[in-house]
């Protein structure tokens, strides 16, 4: 499996992930700024979180980490979490966006 498959099989993983005030994944809420996966198949990941003082803070960033180790072929993890550029609205995927203005 080459490297940018890897990275969608992990993508996929961390759709799996859900926010616990808002019943959206990580991913497309908008708080997973990028995936890269290494030559050697480690993955990083660069996140924030919707505030700075999210109670989610202590584990959102693990069950990420541990989201993107379960997939096969990847060897580790590194969440980095980031305040810069702060996370808004903007940054919802279009499915998020419509199952918002669902609720």
């Amino acid at each position: 499996m080459d490297l940018e498959q890897l990275k969608e099989q992990v993508i996929e993983k961390i759709r799996t992930v859900f926010d616990p005030e808002i019943p959206l994944n990580v991913y497309d809420l908008g708080l997973i700024y990028d995936v890269q996966v290494t030559e050697m198949k480690e993955v990083v990941v660069l996140m924030t979180l919707t505030a700075p003082n999210c109670p989610a803070a202590g584990y959102l960033p693990s069950q990420v980490e541990e989201a993107a180790k379960s997939v096969e072929g990847v060897t580790d993890c590194k969440t980095i979490l980031t305040f810069d550029p702060p996370w808004d609205k903007s940054r919802l995927s279009e499915d998020a966006q419509l199952m918002l203005e669902m609720i």
